[in-house]
């Protein structure tokens, strides 16, 4: 579906918006305090019309410390009866907070059991600005539909097709490069991960705009991984068909840039490495020392850090073109989850200003991350005994910093550069973030971006 607002009517219902303990709305009547409610978090009290029909409802918010511990709690309005209506929100809720929850909260991914969302609609609440938060659902919707899509029909194939459907959509430039042209092209790494699928590896190459600074992102394409040679165990493969979610990203941002028109203002250019890490006869091996794009070897000590190598060939591919931000995407390490859970991706800059600008972008847009360092004293984990660098240091600490200073030596020659390793899922049912993929980062970017960009 395409998320968007309902149009304002003399029919729509009034929905109150209430936190615990606040007085209720005296148009609500006796009704809400007869009835016993109580304004726990999705507790809603329909509001009778006295002829059989309904006057409107209240929503409870839970106590106002849930602002803080839990976003969009807004998005349990969609429980409400169908017919459209209008938010009253209470004092010092974020109006764009309310309405990207109203919309968010209406997800469904629908492509094998058909049950989309039939429910309430919604007005657009006062003072939200409507054009930024459609674009955002959109995004989301996106990303959210590619990830939870499994891998036998998101396969680099299906992932492509995605890609060139939202460049039609846009108006982006398209190239794609596969298989053995990927060598011809010196993107040698992304063919070596995955040369062993029966669908071929690519380069997905999508330009828009072309006036303004340059901004290029990176997202990974691992449409699953099993690990390669490497082979991960069955629990831990079962979520792989999220691997590529940083592609996924990548894309809803495209989207969101494009809808609000910010895309007009600078050019974007998104570089998608993409690959099956499959196992067969022509799969690489642990052990093998593959050369990059930028001359650089990489001794891989394991099969199952692929997606370093395909982002490393993407990113000095990028960096030729000395853009003024480059941001890699990628679910890339089980580290940053130890660290830091599902819901906290870490980000790696080392540019104060811009770091700064992304931390404080990201609070304000509800899509938090955290900052990590790239910590010159792990260098040496990453240079082994006989190449230029090591795809998995050995000793399991700092994990998901070694695999960022792994790819910022691809990164060079772009004006800053910003990696975030994030987790693409969301495990449990939260308000407007159902069990499955979901996005991180795209908001928090693109509210950044006229604080970095020039």
């Amino acid at each position: 579906m395409t998320p968007d607002f309902a149009a304002d009517s003399a029919d729509a219902l009034p929905l109150w918006a209430a936190w615990k303990g606040d007085p209720l709305p005296e148009a609500a009547g006796p009704w809400p305090v007869a009835s016993g409610f109580s304004a726990k978090p999705g507790e809603i009290c329909l509001l009778p019309d006295g002829a059989g029909g309904l006057a409107g409802a209240i929503l409870g918010l839970g106590d106002r410390s849930m602002a803080n511990r839990q976003r969009f709690l807004l998005a349990h309005a969609t429980a409400l009866p169908q017919g459209t209506w209008r938010p009253i929100l209470p004092e010092g809720m974020d109006p764009d907070e309310a309405a990207l929850a109203l919309l968010l909260g209406q997800y469904r991914f629908t492509r094998y059991k058909g049950a989309a969302y039939a429910g309430a609609r919604f007005t657009c609440p006062e003072g939200a600005d409507a054009t930024l938060v459609r674009a955002q659902a959109a995004g989301e919707f996106l990303t959210r539909d590619l990830i939870n899509t499994p891998a036998n029909d998101m396969g680099p194939d299906g992932l492509e097709a995605a890609a060139r459907a939202l460049a039609d959509e846009v108006g982006a430039a398209f190239t794609v490069t596969t298989g053995t042209e990927l060598l011809d092209a010196n993107l040698p790494m992304i063919h070596a991960v995955g040369r062993a699928a029966e669908q071929a590896p690519r380069l997905i190459d999508m330009r828009l705009g072309d006036t303004g600074p340059r901004l290029t992102v990176v997202g990974k394409g691992v449409c699953f991984d099993t690990g390669g040679l490497d082979l991960k165990p069955s629990a831990s493969m079962l979520l792989m068909k999220k691997d590529m979610g940083g592609a996924a990203t990548a894309l809803g941002l495209l989207r969101m840039l494009a809808m609000t028109g910010a895309a007009d203002r600078m050019r974007v250019r998104v570089l998608l490495p993409v690959a099956e890490n499959s196992v067969s006869a022509a799969s690489f091996r642990p052990g093998d020392v593959l050369t990059s794009r930028k001359g650089l070897t990489v001794e891989v000590n394991n099969t199952d850090a692929e997606g370093r190598l395909i982002l490393a060939d993407a990113l000095a591919l990028g960096a030729e073109e000395s853009p003024d931000l480059m941001i890699s995407l990628a679910t890339l390490t089980g580290a940053a989850r130890v660290a830091l859970g599902p819901d906290l991706p870490p980000f790696y800059c080392d540019d104060d200003a811009a770091a700064d600008a992304l931390f404080r972008a990201a609070a304000a847009a509800r899509d938090p991350l955290w900052r990590m360092p790239f910590w010159a004293g792990y260098e040496a984990q990453i240079e082994p005994a006989i190449a230029d660098l090591d795809n998995a240091p050995s000793g399991g600490m700092a994990g998901s910093i070694t695999a960022a200073l792994f790819l910022r030596r691809f990164a060079q020659g772009a004006g800053r550069y910003i990696h975030l390793d994030i987790y693409g899922w969301q495990p449990v049912l939260a308000p407007g973030r159902p069990k499955g993929g979901v996005g991180q980062g795209a908001r928090a970017i693109m509210a950044a971006l006229p604080h970095i960009l020039p």
